[in-house]
């Protein structure tokens, strides 16, 4: 029951729609717990041979009519109960995916894509039953169980109903052992299924890898490997919840048997009538419901209590960047960065030492060196997708710890090294940030990202859908979207990681001279490997194990003959070599 006190703020929430679900639940039980009396009141006007024609139209008339007042509570209590539990289910999704959406990029490593999809479906669904089924077994089963016991006792006869009780106290015994196994079995269940959906999910993004490699076979015993467990772990939680119905019923058997036999005693001793007997019987019956609620509810409990723990551990996890800055302007868009370390988690090298480096407003930064460098660590922590004591980044001499999220990401416009392309049409992909733009403003970017002529040659053109991940591009095509996805946002500093690596060089350069045209007075950080893409930068970094080993423009970092320079002499040779000239 702990469940039920730990959703207690959802519960006040919705109480108008529970009270009014729970009234109606109480006065279809009230009208239910009738019948069997105005049975017995018939039965015994039979025996006494006192029924009449119109006594007799009565008795039908009151049960016809309490048949529909059942019929039309049944429907209105539905209608409640279940309303609040689907809301309730709605609740949680939102919060969940509120709270994904604001954590760090640490959590996402550190979580399995298949394991948060099956807390966000699966367990919501537990918890959406423990506030529909769960409320009604245990209302109505608990209801249904006192009023029968106490017309049984007050109306009918106390010895008998007593005698009739006498199984119960050791089925709850029974229950009460087997309700820990059945926690403990959902859980480890629920864990199992996300195991599963994690696979499902690798193996769909990856599908051309899987068939690239050959691994289709393989992929297909490790899938029925964790889907034999997973049906292993749910056939353990069926064979214990299969434990309720058996003593339910040898209960419910036993407490007949007991009661047949007190009773009978009772009417050869004229202390009971045949009448008062059958609705007793009839009463006993309805006893069955309240003990199937009883089980069906600890059921639904173990369920949810496991589901409620696997989405309150994610809901408790906290990100380590924290939105806790109020600034929401800057007087200008000059970056600064003064790194004295920084060291991903989990990890013994630093990523990043001793970086000083100032961008000026209007200017363009080009970050270059080895794979593995640090620079897009670089970007990463000036979009405070990490955090660190020993950073200090600053926009227009804020620090971007006192900028608001919203107000920080707002500034900048970033094309990562792997542009995500949504299932969406290619002008709504473009217009992401600016849902509202209109076609004119979609095709305008698209034409400075190089990329209309190619989206016009679509049957649909920008109406062209996108599979999923932007799978039916290229990887050139996809860069470009995202660039021209960018530049519609407008933003007062660009952020260019490795977005050109997969268009020619003859596309780049136009990209680069439309970017320079259009973004004229404004802030721009590019990261590349093609040392093409920073020739006309103000200021080029090279960073080398996450150190600044060389700065200056490309001129004065050719004349200094280090690896800018060595790598420069490299491309060009190899350009050569691929043009053949």
């Amino acid at each position: 029951m702990a469940l039920f006190i730990k959703l207690g703020w959802y519960f006040r929430l919705q109480w108008r729609r529970y009270t009014a679900a729970i009234l109606m639940l109480l006065g279809t039980d009230v009208l239910e717990m009738s019948i069997p009396w105005l049975t017995g009141g018939l039965i015994d006007h039979v025996l006494a041979n006192t029924l009449e024609r119109a006594l007799l139209l009565r008795y039908v008339g009151a049960v016809v009519a309490i048949g529909f007042l059942v019929y039309l509570m049944r429907y209105l209590w539905r209608i409640f109960l279940f309303y609040s539990s689907f809301q309730l289910a709605e609740t949680m999704r939102q919060r969940i995916y509120a709270h994904m959406t604001k954590m760090a990029p640490q959590f996402f490593g550190s979580h399995r894509t298949g394991d948060l999809m099956a807390r966000a479906t699966n367990d919501i669904s537990a918890l959406e039953m423990t506030a529909g089924e769960g409320v009604l077994s245990g209302i109505d089963g608990m209801v249904t169980g006192l009023l029968v016991v106490a017309i049984m006792a007050v109306v009918i006869d106390w010895r008998l109903t007593l005698v009739a009780l006498l199984p119960f106290p050791f089925m709850a015994w029974y229950f009460m052992r087997i309700g820990d196994r059945l926690h403990v079995g959902f859980r480890d269940a629920q864990e199992r299924f996300s195991d599963l959906n994690d696979r499902v999910q690798e193996s769909v993004s990856g599908i051309r890898m899987l068939r690239a490699f050959g691994r289709e076979a393989i992929e297909d015993e490790e899938f029925l490997r964790i889907a034999d467990s997973t049906a292993e772990a749910n056939m353990r939680v069926a064979a214990t919840d299969s434990l309720y119905d058996p003593a339910i019923f040898m209960t419910v058997g036993s407490s007949f048997l007991l009661c047949i036999g007190m009773g009978a005693w009772l009417v050869e001793h004229q202390q009971l009538t045949l009448g008062e007997l059958t609705s007793f019987t009839m009463y006993l019956g309805f006893l069955v419901w309240p003990m199937f609620a009883y089980g069906w509810l600890l059921n639904i409990l173990e369920r949810g209590s496991a589901a409620f723990d696997r989405i309150q551990q994610l809901l408790d996890t906290q990100s380590p960047v924290q939105d806790t800055g109020t600034v929401t302007t800057v007087a200008s868009t000059d970056v600064q960065f003064d790194i004295a370390g920084f060291t991903h988690i989990g990890s013994a090298m630093p990523a990043l030492h001793n970086i000083h480096v100032r961008v000026k407003a209007g200017e363009t930064l080009g970050i270059v060196g080895p794979t593995g460098s640090g620079k897009s660590t670089l970007v990463n922590l000036l979009m405070r997708y990490f955090d660190h004591p020993d950073c200090d980044i600053r926009i227009g001499g804020v620090p971007i710890q006192s900028l608001s999220l919203a107000s920080l990401r707002g500034l900048i416009a970033m094309v990562p090294q792997d542009p995500f392309l949504f299932t969406a049409t290619i002008a709504e992909n473009i217009a992401l940030g600016k849902p509202g733009a209109s076609l004119e403003e979609v095709r305008a970017v698209a034409e400075l990202a190089a990329i209309d002529k190619d989206i016009l040659r679509f049957p649909l053109g920008y109406e062209t859908l996108v599979g999923e991940r932007g799978i039916t591009l290229s990887g050139g095509q996809k860069q470009r979207i995202a660039i021209a996805r960018a530049l519609l946002l407008d933003a007062p500093i660009l952020i260019l990681d490795d977005a050109l690596s997969a268009v020619d060089v003859a596309t780049e350069r136009r990209i680069l001279r439309h970017l320079h045209e259009l973004r004229s007075g404004r802030t721009s950080i590019v990261l590349c490997h093609r040392l093409s893409a920073v020739e006309d930068a103000q200021q080029i970094i090279v960073l080398r194990h996450g150190e600044l080993v060389e700065r200056g423009t490309h001129h004065s970092l050719l004349a200094q003959q280090g690896w800018y320079a060595r790598m420069v002499n490299y491309q060009k040779l190899e350009r050569t070599v691929e043009s053949g000239r």
